[in-house]
């Protein structure tokens, strides 16, 4: 195994072929190869070392904290050229084995395809990686790192100072004594002891705003689909749901990541649902905010006061109404911009680079290795239909308690020597992970994003009679001790329940809850249950049709005739709210959901 691990390492590390059949951002979702115990890695590296014969060269790019660079440079040849033109870095990257990048360079497709296959790695020092082509990063055989928690504490200090500066309108009211004026009654603030804070997002940096808001007397609660309630109750934080949370709040302060879900969810909508007087701390990301109903929102008094770090654009435009509007502070994207995170993310960041070009496998890594062809061939349908079950099966949870206990059954006609579930376990963590995160699951880092979340999974293995040609019979993921918002989802057993089975190469859904059914997991689902009665079937496709919603199939599953019934309606795009509301006004129609894949 460790030869097998080292060949794929030092493939991975200097192969120039095309892998894009081997992403894990493609359809395909690779397995991949387990790190070896220590003393392996230490024979590994020397070898790899020695092939090189020379120092590796690092191109930083973008300014690193000076014990980045020398931690670099007791390793590598370090070339610290900033501000480069994207045809300067092409140029200048056919000579680098890894490149060190912040926000502001673009490691686009144009970067690997310069680079002649010499690009080993790409260092992102800090969380996002929006400036990095990962799909052409896997292709071109290299990995891509990032460094996730050196700047935590930063951004979390920073959020509470515009929380404090934003009560007392330090800023408008330094502008105005500047300005010549002295105007105390117009800038009387507001107290935050005894007030609501609710934490969108109780990740590293949310957990530290509210430690640091209850030191300044505040009651503190939170929304995260993820976060364990014992360690929120350890911290004096409460969970509840995100209408909860937007309704009972006095200040709201954003942690949470930009993703297809989380994108403008502060919109006119959900700021309809808040108190009067509101007041909008964001250091997380601009995109979670919809900037054009905030400002309505400001103007409407719904929200007395925003205090915002990011934006949708940066720069945002001069003649921005948010930025100019006088109940709104804002910075220039000052979260992580203290000496000692600058430092820190330096550190982090040159450390996993020197990990990556020794062949180490990080748990910061964001994109996956190689596998052999053969394995990938016979698991990828598998594979899918893991990924999938678990984008079903948290798309059913409803409530604050937060996801923890996942356990997935394996029934196989395979010995368990000959069937490694490692892949389909990280992909159903994917799956589970990925929809409301900003986080990048594979094979190298799914136990640890399942562990950072809290997440306990358990596996089972169920040997059935059956032809052992097929790896599997089916996966059944069960998450227990939450609440559904498809009450029908919950078996006998009280848990959450989907279960589905690969039939001529494509995934399909078998089970929901107790109840049996036959659907291509393709496109979208909407799930009804339904007092099972003729004409349904037609009752809900008329609706969906008057809304031009495309029909690809519809399949009842039920206990017993004229009892009750579960019918999945696969659909080529996204109803309305409209349209989905007059599906759950039909009579017979019990509950629904729709749910994305």
């Amino acid at each position: 195994m460790a030869a097998t691990t080292s060949t794929a390492v030092s493939n991975l590390l200097s192969s120039k072929k095309n892998l894009s059949s081997l992403s894990l951002t493609s359809a395909n979702k690779l397995p991949t190869l387990s790190p070896l115990p220590t003393s392996s890695r230490r024979q590994r590296f020397i070898v790899l070392s020695a092939s090189l014969n020379s120092k590796p060269t690092v191109l930083v790019a973008e300014k690193l904290g000076e014990a980045g660079i020398n931690l670099l440079k007791d390793f590598a040849n370090v070339d610290c050229s900033y501000n480069l033109s994207p045809d300067e870095l092409c140029t200048k990257i056919s000579l680098c084995d890894a490149i060190i990048v912040r926000s502001g360079t673009k490691v686009s497709r144009e970067v690997f395809e310069s680079s002649g296959g010499r690009l080993k790695v790409v260092g992102r020092a800090g969380v996002g990686i929006d400036n990095v082509d990962l799909a052409a990063a896997t292709e071109h055989g290299c990995l891509v790192v990032n460094a996730p928690t050196a700047n935590t504490i930063a951004a979390a200090e920073h959020g509470i100072a515009l929380l404090a500066a934003m009560a007392r309108n330090v800023a408008q009211a330094d502008a105005s004594v500047k300005a010549g004026k002295w105007q105390r009654s117009k800038y009387v603030g507001v107290s935050l002891v005894g007030k609501t804070l609710a934490v969108m997002g109780f990740g590293k940096v949310g957990s530290e705003v509210a430690r640091r808001a209850k030191g300044l007397g505040m009651h503190v609660i939170a929304h995260d689909p993820y976060a364990p309630a014992d360690r929120a109750r350890a911290v004096g934080v409460e969970l509840v749901s995100f209408d909860e949370a937007i309704a009972a709040a006095d200040f709201i302060s954003l942690h949470m990541p930009l993703t297809p879900t989380t994108a403008k969810i502060l919109n006119d909508e959900t700021f309809a649902k808040m108190k009067k007087g509101v007041r909008i701390v964001n250091v997380a990301r601009g995109g979670v905010i919809d900037e054009d109903a905030l400002v309505r929102a400001l103007d409407a008094g719904i929200v007395a006061q925003a205090a915002l770090d990011v934006f949708t654009v940066e720069p945002p435009p001069q003649d921005s109404k948010l930025v100019q509007h006088e109940r709104v502070t804002v910075t220039p994207h000052l979260g992580a911009s203290t000496m000692e995170a600058q430092e820190g993310v330096a550190i982090e960041i040159a450390e996993a680079v020197v990990g990556a070009l020794k062949g180490e496998l990080a748990s910061t890594s964001v994109n996956a290795p190689m596998v052999p062809a053969e394995v990938l061939t016979e698991l990828k349908p598998f594979v899918e239909l893991a990924e999938k079950l678990g984008r079903l099966a948290v798309q059913l949870v409803s409530g604050g308690s937060g996801v923890k206990d996942v356990k997935v059954t394996y029934a196989s006609a395979r010995a368990p020597d000959d069937l490694d579930t490692r892949v389909l376990r990280a992909m159903i963590i994917k799956g589970l992970i990925e929809p409301i995160s900003s986080a990048f699951v594979n094979l190298v880092n799914a136990d640890f994003s399942a562990k950072q979340r809290g997440l306990r999974i358990s596996e089972e293995r169920i040997l059935q009679d059956g032809s052992p040609e097929s790896p599997l019979d089916s996966i059944q993921v069960q998450i227990a001790n939450v609440e559904s918002k498809f009450a029908s989802a919950i078996s006998e057993n009280g848990e959450i329940t989907v279960e589905g089975r690969v039939k001529d190469g494509i995934p399909h859904l078998t089970k929901v809850g107790s109840f049996e059914m036959d659907v291509s997991l393709e496109g979208s689902i909407i799930v009804c249950r339904q007092v099972d009665q003729p004409g349904m079937i037609g009752k809900v496709g008329s609706v969906l049709g008057e809304e031009n919603v495309n029909v690809s199939f519809m399949t009842v599953g039920r206990i017993a005739p004229r009892k009750h019934a579960v019918m999945a309606i696969g659909v080529d795009e996204q109803p309305s709210k409209e349209t989905l509301k007059k599906i759950g006004d039909i009579p017979a129609i019990e509950e629904f959901v729709f749910l994305k894949l």
